[in-house]
């Protein structure tokens, strides 16, 4: 097992925001966050991340108990947010900006930068020309891209993914959901995939946790969660799903 949570609480003031929250992660899974806007996904990555403190609760990683305030240090677990603006730099070029994770990790071997920062970009089928630009001159889709191949520099082992083709529209998810399983199979990476779309985590997730008010209120498949739902918040979500035949069949368009 790669990561288990066990009763993560959270409070917000007086407002009770995260309610014993537990699930895991194998080593090699995409484990789904879903719920409407609101609901505690974010907040979760973010207390995965360090970004954010909890009332109570465990953290285990690879089979230790982890302290929330130290997590952020932990380089084997990166995040990819749902805005790429946030993680790029736009005073800087993107040759910059993909060297700084080498940099901070003090690695002096150049050769090994450049190579790696190349085997990337080919992944992610962006020219090498993309180096000299600066974020602004990026479509969204690149600049989602980067963001992904930023994260990954650090050869995390597990990449949570906050939202992070919500901004794009139907083709441009589909390119990154693509690029995202292009990756978890070459790289044998762990994936926490948070949205709010039911056809994303589908699409992308070998387990899915149906999240409401702070609590995971269902666990399953993607084939239990979207054939055999059981709680009624979990059969309102695919009700109000719209469009879901125009989203599959631009994944099939890829």
């Amino acid at each position: 097992m790669l990561l288990e949570i066990k009763n993560l609480n959270k409070f917000y003031d007086d407002k009770h925001i995260l309610k014993d929250v537990s699930f895991h992660i194998e080593e090699g899974e995409v484990y789904g966050l879903v719920g409407e806007s609101g609901c505690g996904k974010s907040t979760t990555a973010r207390v995965l991340t360090g970004l954010t403190s909890i009332k109570s609760g465990e953290i285990i990683f690879e089979g230790k108990k982890i302290d929330y305030k130290k997590i952020r240090g932990v380089r084997d677990i990166q995040m990819v947010f749902q805005d790429p603006n946030s993680s790029l730099n736009p005073m800087k070029d993107i040759k910059w900006i993909l060297e700084e994770p080498f940099k901070i990790n003090k690695c002096k071997d150049k050769k090994l930068m450049e190579s790696k920062i190349k085997e990337m970009l080919q992944m992610a089928n962006l020219n090498e020309d993309v180096l000299v630009k600066y974020p602004g001159e990026l479509s969204g889709g690149q600049k989602q891209r980067i963001a992904i191949i930023l994260a990954l520099l650090s050869n995390p082992k597990l990449l949570i993914a906050d939202e992070a083709v919500s901004s794009l529209d139907l083709s441009g998810q589909a390119s990154i959901l693509n690029f995202f399983k292009k990756l978890q199979k070459d790289l044998k990476l762990s994936y926490l995939f948070i949205s709010h779309d039911l056809r994303v985590v589908y699409h992308m997730c070998d387990r899915i946790g149906v999240m409401r008010n702070g609590e995971i209120v269902e666990e399953g498949t993607p084939e239990e969660i979207y054939l055999n739902p059981k709680h009624d918040y979990t059969k309102a979500l695919l009700k109000a799903l719209p469009g879901s035949s125009d989203f599959e069949e631009a994944l099939n368009n890829i």
